[in-house]
């Protein structure tokens, strides 16, 4: 009897869970994610920082737990504490004390929030470089308006924010950063625009109802990781790459993982063009026309995801490739995923299409069945100070 239960104690300390937390969603986010019960495993990225209690006052030891090809990304881990206390915004002279005004900065910064607001550009919110936009502790919405713009940067972290029915920004003049001013043509109305960037990071958001992309990555932006976070209600999902004859976008490399693809989804989950994709431990919740895509010859491993398929006999098919002839030899493939309610992902090409991941960039892809249980908590946390998260 001894040592049985030895034995189970040890099981217990080999597989950390935690108690889950509400989520700080918007209103309608919060009604449609489902409830998985009073326990779970916690996935790689969460389990670097959650279960400390003191995660406020060590904010930027956030930046350490990132995975995939975006792991350089440091986002303002070096810089100062910047906190957000006017919900106002001015695309030309932002005040301090704004979002704007904080993301413009030449400095690295670490940017948080005050107290809950919902912030509504009037044009493209520009990022600069070394900036970690941090909304830990605040229910912060990014909506009803121009959205997130990065472009020509790097080293840049979006975490635990609300970005929804975002809107095409006026053309005029728009500063990017402290000394610059320029005049930018009417915006797409992207929830989060990455254009040109490189060391880019998206974790624990929530992304709904945008005019155009909720998220795109195009030209030629590489090492990125979109984790953990809570796409619904949309038609033109993820894109990734620009158009079938930017070439420049080959060297995109794109981590997409931990993600929970909800309700009223129709396509691009992600769509991909000439670049690589690694779409790891992700749940589909239905679509409306196909999950995962693409043109232009791109790589992509589909490793560990859950698929549910819609009730449509049409489309139970995950895959879709816009060509005319010759996407056999793409190389897509599927390893360790889970189909349900009919869903088949066709394969093609032939070697291997692993990540090849840099040692620090590695990490464990678990078998599809785990993975309502790891993204049970996709989208923004409700974290209290004292607290785990």
């Amino acid at each position: 009897m001894a040592s049985a239960s030895l034995l189970v104690f040890l099981l217990i300390l080999a597989c950390p869970v935690f108690t889950l937390q509400k989520k700080h969603l918007t209103d309608e986010a919060y009604k449609i994610i489902p409830d998985y019960g009073t326990t779970k495993v916690t996935n790689q990225i969460d389990s670097c920082w959650r279960s400390d209690s003191r995660w406020a006052s060590n904010r930027q030891a956030l930046a350490d737990c990132t995975i995939g090809f975006g792991e350089a990304a440091i986002g303002g881990k070096f810089g100062k504490i910047y906190v957000v206390k006017d919900p106002s915004d001015d695309p030309i002279n932002p005040k301090p004390g704004t979002l704007r005004y904080g993301a413009i900065q030449t400095e690295p910064l670490w940017i948080i929030f005050d107290n809950d607001m919902v912030i509504t550009p009037k044009r493209e919110l520009m990022v600069n470089s070394f900036k970690t936009i941090d909304g830990r502790g605040a229910k912060v919405e990014i909506a009803n308006g121009a959205c997130i713009t990065i472009q020509d940067v790097s080293h840049v972290i979006i975490h635990g924010i609300s970005v929804h029915d975002c809107k095409p920004g006026q053309a005029g003049l728009v500063r990017s950063t402290e000394t610059h001013v320029g005049h930018r043509l009417v915006s797409d109305g992207d929830g989060i625009s990455i254009f040109a960037s490189s060391n880019i990071w998206v974790d624990h958001c929530y992304l709904a109802r945008c005019t155009d992309g909720l998220l795109d990555i195009t030209h030629a932006s590489t090492a990125i990781t979109v984790s953990n976070n809570y796409f619904t209600e949309h038609d033109k999902v993820m894109l990734l790459g620009h158009n079938d004859q930017f070439t420049a976008d080959k060297v995109m490399k794109v981590t997409v993982v931990f993600n929970y693809f909800g309700p009223g989804l129709v396509q691009r989950m992600p769509r991909v063009r000439f670049g690589y994709a690694h779409v790891a431990n992700n749940r589909y919740d239905e679509w409306e026309m196909y999950a995962i895509g693409g043109s232009a010859y791109p790589t992509i491993l589909s490793e560990g995801n859950y698929f549910v398929a819609p009730d449509n006999p049409d489309v139970k098919e995950v895959t879709k490739r816009e060509a005319n002839g010759g996407w056999k030899n793409w190389k897509w493939r599927s390893s360790k995923d889970v189909f349900e309610n009919g869903a088949y992902f066709v394969q093609s090409g032939w070697g291997t299409c692993a990540p090849q991941y840099k040692s620090s960039q590695f990490f464990s892809v678990a078998d599809g069945s785990a993975v309502p249980s790891l993204t049970s908590d996709a989208g923004p946390l409700t974290c209290a100070v004292g607290r785990p998260c």
